[in-house]
């Protein structure tokens, strides 16, 4: 819904209230005009309620408003002494409308004195969880949300089972589109699994002012722009969502607005000249290993290494201890029985669990294996003397394909070598063209929601005939620092402005083995506290902040005692 049309629907609310309230205004010592100015209506309606002014803002937050506002109408029918379960179900009910019949109803008696305070334990309870829930979901909007790390995309840099905090402000909180929502839940509700909002009406995109531009290289957590997903690794029907309902993505900034970008042999270039990366980036390569003696799982542990995949054969496998070898396999290959081969991680298969099978189990010492290392980590491995060499995986070869972005023939990218692309910025101006059509098609279409056709003698936009055309918002380019690893802009083009959502500043907490089970969770105490994407190696302020709880209560405990003792 335009602005025009949410003006015309406050109108309409605003006409609806005069009507309803006019004579409870009267009845309350306020003039029956005083009901029909927009705002101020409300403004007076507060004092009538005898609630803080302040309210009136909460009107105009969306979700917050879904709340305050069912409150304010049972506040007022309290406010002239109808108090009855009934009242409160029928108002809320009819969307506030019953309050219309106590306007034209019997004589009105305002209470003006009226006990704020809950008349019952439950009640008081239950309107504490509320302002609770008011006071988190303006924080979980506007300020900051906590997220978790569910895949290894940022691996090294961002770990799975990293808890973080991202700030909301720091690029200005975008104010919730989707104007009928469940607080405190992003698109599905948890138990029921169901969607946690309506997909109509829609407000307009606005953002509050920002404390600062999107940097390049920053790590950003935005609305995946592509995403059909109803819930993350469940194979379903594509749904579309809301912007603000998109899955929320985290990867690396690579690619400003006007940047012309370019991959080569997997690296990045920008304006034609290498990217340089913080120190904390740890981007990753898929390399493959080989030495003629066999790579060594065990040496690969003790040389610190844990990115890669082991293989056991089995020679007296059975159903029952094929399935209680489950939690710790990622597959199996083999063609019979006799040959029958189980993989791992580099956990491997535990001791303890082959004994108890009494399983037969030898580990294959492959002479290659693939791994997932930085290029140091890289350079340092081929160094072993019992390792023959370590290639990193490069596709020089360009075959047209639809599986990287722009998804369309006859372009030829992949993953190591993909462009040159030019992002986009708010208010230039391209020609329009055979080669930049599948470049720019989804995003005039979609994301500036234009009627965009392709003729045989130009292009059409909005019914006029045009080569031109000025793209109305910035677009960035988000990559992986896990580069075989992460499905991210290479596969599905630019991110709008308008998906951005904020910045990630805090890792709170951190498990390891995270998706493998509680039994296997580890807490990594040196991420505990730590800041993300700041310079020089991550610290913990976990120390600090025991420090800080620790001094606390002996100060609260010093001032009890030292109050005790004055009385």
């Amino acid at each position: 819904m335009s602005w025009t049309g949410w003006l015309l629907f406050f109108g309409i609310v605003n006409v609806i209230h005069f009507v309803s309230t006019w004579k409870l205004y009267q009845a309350a010592g306020k003039k029956a005009w005083e009901a029909v100015i927009p705002v101020y209506n409300a403004v007076v309606l507060m004092q009538i309620i005898n609630r803080p002014r302040w309210w009136v803002f909460l009107f105009f937050i969306p979700t917050i408003n879904l709340i305050i506002i069912p409150i304010v109408w049972v506040e007022t029918l309290r406010s002239f002494g109808f108090r009855s379960t009934r009242d409160t179900a029928l108002v809320l009910l009819s969307g506030g409308l019953y309050i219309a019949t106590k306007n034209y109803g019997s004589p009105l008696d305002y209470i003006s004195d009226r006990s704020l305070k809950p008349r019952t334990a439950f009640g008081e309870w239950f309107s504490s969880i509320l302002f609770a829930v008011v006071a988190a979901t303006l924080v979980h909007n506007y300020i900051m949300q906590p997220y978790i790390i569910p895949t290894g995309s940022l691996e090294k840099t961002l770990l799975v089972g990293d808890f973080l905090f991202v700030s909301k402000f720091h690029y200005g909180s975008r104010v919730p589109m989707t104007a009928v929502s469940f607080p405190m839940v992003h698109d599905t509700l948890p138990l029921v699994k169901i969607r946690s909002y309506l997909k109509k009406p829609q407000l307009p995109y606005l953002r509050l002012p920002k404390f600062q531009e999107i940097k390049r290289n920053d790590i950003v957590v935005f609305s995946w722009p592509a995403d059909t997903v109803r819930q993350f690794f469940v194979k379903e029907a594509g749904v579309r969502k809301p912007i603000d309902k998109k899955s929320n993505y985290v990867k690396r900034c690579v690619g400003l607005p006007g940047d012309t970008l370019e991959i080569k042999d997997g690296l990045i270039y920008i304006n034609s000249k290498r990217t340089k990366l913080p120190e904390r980036a740890k981007v990753q390569y898929t390399h493959t290993v080989f030495s003629e003696k066999g790579v060594s799982a065990r040496k690969l542990k003790e040389l610190g290494y844990k990115d890669f995949l082991r293989t056991y054969k089995v020679q007296n496998i059975t159903q029952q201890r094929f399935n209680a070898l489950r939690p710790y396999l990622l597959g199996t290959k083999g063609e019979s029985i006799d040959d029958f081969r189980l993989i791992t991680s580099s956990n491997g298969l535990p001791v303890s669990v082959v004994n108890e099978l009494r399983l037969s189990v030898t580990e294959v010492l492959e002479r290659e294996k693939e791994m997932t290392l930085t290029l140091a980590e890289a350079k340092k491995l081929a160094a072993e003397p019992w390792v023959d060499f370590v290639v990193r995986k490069n596709q020089t070869e360009k075959i047209p394909n639809t599986q990287f972005f722009p998804n369309a023939l006859p372009f030829d990218w992949n993953e190591d070598n993909f462009g040159p692309i030019v992002l986009p910025k708010a208010g230039v101006t391209i020609q329009l063209n055979d080669a930049n059509y599948p470049l720019y098609k989804k995003l005039i279409r979609e994301y500036e929601t234009n009627d965009f056709v392709k003729k045989q003698n130009g292009y059409v936009i909005n019914g006029e005939a045009t080569n031109t055309y000025t793209f109305q918002q910035d677009y960035f380019w988000m990559m992986g620092d896990n580069r075989h690893k992460s499905e991210d802009s290479r596969f599905w083009g630019f991110v709008p402005a308008d998906h951005i959502v904020g910045k990630p500043v805090f890792i709170w907490f951190s498990i390891e083995g995270f998706t493998e089970g509680i039994k296997n969770w580890r807490i990594r105490w040196n991420r505990v506290f730590t800041t993300v994407g700041l310079e020089g190696p991550p610290k913990s302020y976990f120390p600090h902040f025991i420090v800080f709880v620790v001094l606390w209560q002996i100060v609260s405990w010093y001032r009890k005692r030292k109050k005790s003792q004055a009385t």
